[in-house]
């Protein structure tokens, strides 16, 4: 598996990739994850081939530079690692250049889960994002030797890595659908990233819990412009409701969220940074709602099905969301601005206080379990290998 950071850094796909490789040892293979090097000190784990790095930006993530030298380390890493069947990339820009250039220099069918709408990131994280795309696109020509002209955007950037794929997948419904739309690959199954058997079943199987004193609200995620923690707080203030708001992550916007919290009488809100899985799981599962604030930039929203596995409904900002939930199992924002996710708030505080609103009854656990997943992701292996062969 090729990633674009160190499977030990914050992120969703990062989480979704340590439990895939776990659910696929456990069911008999053998899995190398391909990353950047790890900045600071860690534990050293066989199956990371870390490969050379650069520092992006000051917080924890690397870049790997694609071309002959890091081939050569990348070869020699997993030549120790036993023979290899196929390749699934799940990045979008360095590791997966390196990632196709191994499955080509050694004949291997490739997979690839596009986790991330780069329009949308990179014009929320990037300065001059047409540029940067711009970059990227004549990088990946170069490094792959395309034969096609640049690539004019991020859907034909993106289709450029799946001209050369045996098999694309999504994590949800909606996305697939965009990139067939945007005409990336022509079938793109779905394969949602799951959640840990172990864990879910031991939380579910605890019992109801005691109602809360006063609504507890939740938000998990990168503090980054792109998951909206800022307008989220600003809202909040806005909304003067009479809950506790719990932000669990990290990130470079966390001292203007910590100076947001500060000026706030009332409601009470804390910063808890980032936890442990298990204990995110089960943060989920106390809360009477989870909100999701992002903005056209989920590919599937990750949080929200593991909360609405455990019991808990969601306010959703990203109507693409709600589409992959069934009806009634979430509240929606009214519009995109800070004003329509107060009222949503006052709305969903209200509801909770007077023992109505959604239900998750209608979903299913089992569905999202990591399990089932692994079972669906090595159906679509058997059929990359097998188009490969043809």
């Amino acid at each position: 598996m090729f990633i674009d950071q160190h499977p030990d850094t914050l992120g969703g796909m990062q989480t979704s990739v340590r439990l895939q490789r776990r659910f696929l040892e456990r069911a008999g293979h053998r899995v190398s994850i391909v990353s950047p090097r790890f900045r600071g000190a860690h534990a050293a784990d066989p199956a990371v081939i870390e490969l050379p790095s650069l520092p992006l930006g000051p917080g924890e993530y690397s870049l790997s530079v694609p071309g002959r030298h890091t081939d050569k380390a990348l070869r020699v890493a997993l030549a120790l690692r036993g023979p290899v069947d196929l390749v699934h990339v799940q990045a979008d820009f360095w590791q997966a250049v390196i990632g196709y250039r191994f499955a080509k220099a050694s004949n291997l069918p490739v997979v690839h889960t596009m986790h991330n709408r780069l329009d949308v990131g990179m014009a929320a994280t990037m300065p001059f994002p047409a540029m940067i795309q711009r970059g990227f696109s004549l990088a990946q020509k170069a490094w792959l030797r395309t034969g096609a002209p640049v690539a004019a955007d991020a859907w034909e950037y993106l289709a450029r890595f799946a001209d050369r794929a045996d098999a694309i997948t999504a994590p949800s419904s909606h996305f697939a659908q965009l990139l067939t739309e945007k005409g990336v690959f022509p079938e793109v199954e779905v394969v949602p990233n799951g959640m840990d058997d172990d864990i879910a079943e031991a939380l579910l199987a605890a019992g109801p819990l005691p109602m809360n004193p006063r609504p507890r609200l939740v938000w998990v995620g990168r503090f980054s412009a792109e998951k909206r923690l800022l307008p989220f707080l600003k809202a909040v203030a806005e909304s003067n409701v009479d809950a506790v708001i719990q932000v669990f992550g990290d990130g470079a916007d966390r001292a203007k969220a910590e100076a947001l919290c500060r000026s706030m009488d009332r409601p009470e809100v804390v910063i808890r940074g980032k936890v442990p899985y298990a204990q995110m799981l089960d943060e989920l599962r106390r809360a009477d709602a989870l909100v999701q604030t992002s903005q056209g930039f989920e590919t599937q929203g990750m949080t929200v099905f593991e909360a609405a596995a455990l019991g808990t409904p969601s306010l959703l900002s990203d109507h693409r969301i709600a589409g992959d939930l069934p009806l009634g199992t979430y509240w929606l924002t009214g519009d995109d601005t800070v004003q329509g996710l107060a009222s949503a708030l006052v709305r969903c505080v209200q509801e909770i206080s007077s023992g109505v609103g959604p239900l998750t009854s209608d979903f299913d656990p089992a569905s999202f379990l990591q399990s089932r997943q692994t079972g669906l992701m090595l159906e679509v292996y058997g059929r990359a290998m097998d188009a490969h062969r043809g």
